[in-house]
């Protein structure tokens, strides 16, 4: 037996549908037609908005908040369709929504333990990569005013880079480059009024991130490097490269 207003299964004597309450669902009453009758209208069964969401959010298995909701969605849904007596639809969609919010949790874990080995050699290797691009431009500069004095021989060696800007890089004329602060001074003038000496000094520009070493030269065009970071006494207590 069938109720006129659901369609739902009515059990032989019982006077309202367990479903929709309506009354006179009497034993013997044939299922419903589809399309409208005189008593209610039989609509096909529709999928679970929350099953579709559960898959939605579950799809994005390494975004945290978003496998918490495949989760939270695809047992409220499960929940529903199978209370809905054939309503409602996408069982099949919200489990596999559940699966792969239950995947995406289990899968935090390993991507933290990936994240803590690979983000601590990556800022190494960039901070190795700084700290070479830095030995390199501190050479560049060296050179750059050996060029300089030779072309201005009244003016001797240059205090300022940007003086160097046609022959080095330019955001190394700027005084920054790849993390590192380059500081051209020191100069000296003997009694003819040239600068006989210059000093150049490349430290981090954020310590432990950018690097973790600062190095230095003079007109004497040796390289020194200071594994304290120290830019103030690099010529003096640093160690040659």
């Amino acid at each position: 037996m069938f109720c006129s207003g659901c369609g739902n299964s009515v059990p032989e004597g019982e006077r309202f549908c367990r479903i929709c309450g309506k009354e006179g669902s009497a034993a013997g009453t044939p299922a419903p037609a589809l399309g409208p009758s005189a008593e209610g209208t039989v609509f096909p069964a529709q999928t679970s908005g929350k099953a579709i969401a559960s898959l939605v959010c579950g799809l994005f298995l390494f975004a945290f908040p978003l496998s918490i909701l495949a989760i939270i969605f695809g047992h409220l849904s499960v929940s529903e369709i199978r209370k809905s007596a054939g309503r409602l639809k996408g069982e099949g969609i919200a489990i596999i929504g559940l699966v792969l919010g239950y995947l995406g949790l289990a899968a935090i874990p390993v991507t933290l333990i990936i994240a803590a080995i690979a983000i601590p050699n990556l800022l190494r290797a960039r901070m190795a990569a700084n700290e070479s691009s830095a030995i390199v431009s501190v050479r560049q500069i060296v050179a750059a005013e050996a060029g300089y004095s030779s072309s201005h021989p009244g003016n001797g060696y240059t205090c300022r880079l940007s003086d160097l800007a046609t022959v080095i890089d330019a955001k190394l004329a700027r005084g920054e480059k790849n993390g590192y602060i380059f500081d051209l001074s020191g100069c000296r003038a003997d009694v003819d009024g040239g600068n006989v000496g210059f000093l150049v000094v490349a430290y981090p520009a954020a310590l432990d991130q950018t690097g973790s070493q600062s190095f230095c030269s003079d007109e004497s065009g040796v390289v020194k490097t200071d594994v304290s970071g120290s830019h103030q006494h690099c010529m003096a207590n640093g160690s040659t490269f």
